[in-house]
């Protein structure tokens, strides 16, 4: 199946998602769980143990500077939900300023990141990638920042992950979530902020620091 922008952004305003069933199958799936994961964006858990990594870490952070390498990362497992069609479309939706990129780095290392969509005053966190201790969770808090800062009221992670939970992560019923959506939608987000490589309150996780 060959997907284009315009079906993906319909869907996922109606709270659809696609899947490939493997990294090889030319088939796309698409699903709407009845329990959905979301990351409240007051309710992020950045536990001390995470605080003193970005403090003893050489980290740096930036937003849609690798797009295409951190869906690479992220599709880089043995099992992967990420085939070359979800990636292309989502590259496309990148280019056309719908997908963004969170980036770890460090040094010159791309340590860690995650991407996803964004539409209103919703993300959709699609993936994310660690290299090194808690460099995707660190790409979360960055992600939780800037969409904070920007006015988003929507993180919608898809499933719940013991991973995601540990971090603050909850389940919401699916008429829960179709509320939240449609409510995010309609009030929207100041994108140019969230989404800015140097974010003056988020950029280097500075706006989560205690």
């Amino acid at each position: 199946m060959r997907l284009d922008p315009d079906l993906i952004l319909r869907a996922y305003a109606s709270g659809i998602f696609p899947m490939a069933q493997s990294a090889s199958s030319d088939e796309i799936l698409w699903f709407e769980p009845h329990w959905r994961g979301v990351m409240p964006l007051d309710g992020f858990h950045a536990a001390r143990s995470l605080r003193r990594s970005l403090r003893r870490g050489d980290w740096r952070f930036s937003c849609d500077a690798a797009f295409a390498d951190v869906l690479d990362a992220c599709a880089d497992r043995e099992e992967t939900w990420i085939n070359p069609e979800i990636a292309r479309i989502f590259n496309a939706l990148h280019r056309d300023g719908f997908a963004h990129s969170i980036e770890v780095w460090a040094g010159d290392e791309l340590a860690g990141g995650l991407y996803g969509l964004a539409m209103g005053g919703a993300f959709f966190a699609e993936s994310m990638f660690s290299r090194r201790t808690d460099a995707s969770k660190l790409a979360l808090a960055e992600l939780v920042a800037r969409l904070r800062g920007a006015g988003f009221s929507l993180l919608d992670t898809q499933y719940l992950t013991p991973h995601l939970a540990s971090l603050g992560g909850v389940e919401i019923s699916r008429r829960d979530y179709r509320q939240r959506l449609g409510a995010a939608l309609e009030a929207g987000a100041d994108h140019a902020l969230a989404f800015a490589p140097q974010n003056a309150e988020a950029a280097n996780g500075a706006f989560w620091q205690p």
